[in-house]
């Protein structure tokens, strides 16, 4: 029997997302504000230290080895809501080695998401093979910000919050 606790998780939303220098936890958080949405940020056990230049080989590097760290373990389990806001920032064209794992761990089927992303330099690809990866679930919207915390005149939180009051109301 499904208590009501069960059913007001299970009508619930959640922003599942992993961030490294702020840009993606900037637009995550305005998601999940606009969205009325619980918060998830995937944290590796052990993340780079890198930044500057070196961060480029070394997520690339990441991406192309299809890495997957071991993740902290999940405040909140994805499985409990009935939609899902999952962002990553683009790394080699792609998300991110905790995607990887979080795609990988988590089973995920039957569910309404809607993705996002954030980079320096486009989105290429990154959009499309997180959909890919997420085969069996309704995808309702995808969006794509150029480092919104470098640049506040693109009002990427703005964005965010208005794209993700349209995925609520799509998602119904």
């Amino acid at each position: 029997m499904t208590g009501s606790a069960d059913i007001l998780l299970m009508a619930g939303i959640l922003v599942v997302y992993y961030s490294f220098e702020g840009n993606t936890r900037s637009i995550a958080e305005a998601i999940a504000t606009a969205a009325g949405a619980d918060l998830l940020e995937l944290r590796p056990e052990r993340d780079v230290g890198t930044h500057g230049f070196l961060k480029y080989p070394w997520g690339g590097r990441q991406v192309v080895m299809k890495s997957a760290p071991t993740l902290r373990p999940l405040e909140k389990d994805p499985g409990d809501y009935r939609l899902l806001f999952i962002g990553t920032p683009v790394w080699a064209f792609s998300y991110t080695p905790a995607l990887n794992t979080f795609f990988t761990t988590v089973p995920l089927q039957g569910k309404k998401v809607a993705l996002f992303c954030t980079h320096g330099g486009g989105p290429k690809n990154t959009l499309k093979k997180m959909r890919d990866r997420l085969a069996g679930n309704e995808v309702l919207g995808e969006i794509d910000f150029i480092e919104p915390l470098n640049h506040p005149e693109q009002k990427g939180a703005e964005r965010a919050a208005a794209w993700a009051r349209e995925i609520v109301a799509k998602a119904g």
